[in-house]
């Protein structure tokens, strides 16, 4: 039996589940991480620059580059010139990411989130600020 608390077995649990969720996913629509928190933030703010990606994702301009080019050559991804400066251009979704079989990207968090819902609110409350609280304690201790 293991001497580590219930919460911390139970915390391991869910990482390595949504670990393994996500990473069936990427290998089945071929694409790294990154390229799945890119797409994703692309969702988030349609007409995104480059810069802001590259921000986003703690690459390198380079990095970025490539990555947008990527996502372009296999048809995720759009680019469009700024109407007022054609030095900058905005990154586009060329997918629904609603749509399968691009869905599966988040579905692991929505089907959490549905599962959270069925929970009793002060249950899921109580959950989400003795988590924060412990996380917060664990950062201070660096």
């Amino acid at each position: 039996m293991s001497s580590r608390p219930a919460l911390s077995t139970a915390l391991d649990a869910y990482i390595e589940a949504r670990r393994s969720a996500e990473a069936a996913t990427r290998a089945e629509l071929r694409l790294s991480e990154t390229e799945v928190r890119a797409l994703l933030r692309i969702r988030e703010e349609p007409g995104i620059r480059p810069s802001v990606l590259r921000d986003h994702l703690g690459v390198t301009s380079a990095g970025v580059t490539t990555l947008v080019d990527r996502l372009v050559e296999r048809g995720l991804l759009r680019r469009e010139l700024d109407t007022e400066d054609r030095r900058v251009n905005h990154i586009h979704l060329e997918v629904d990411l609603s749509a399968m079989p691009w869905a599966q990207l988040d579905r692991f968090a929505r089907d959490l989130d549905h599962a959270i819902a069925a929970e009793p609110v002060a249950t899921a409350n109580a959950f989400a600020e003795t988590l924060q609280r412990i996380t917060g304690e664990v950062l201070a201790r660096r």
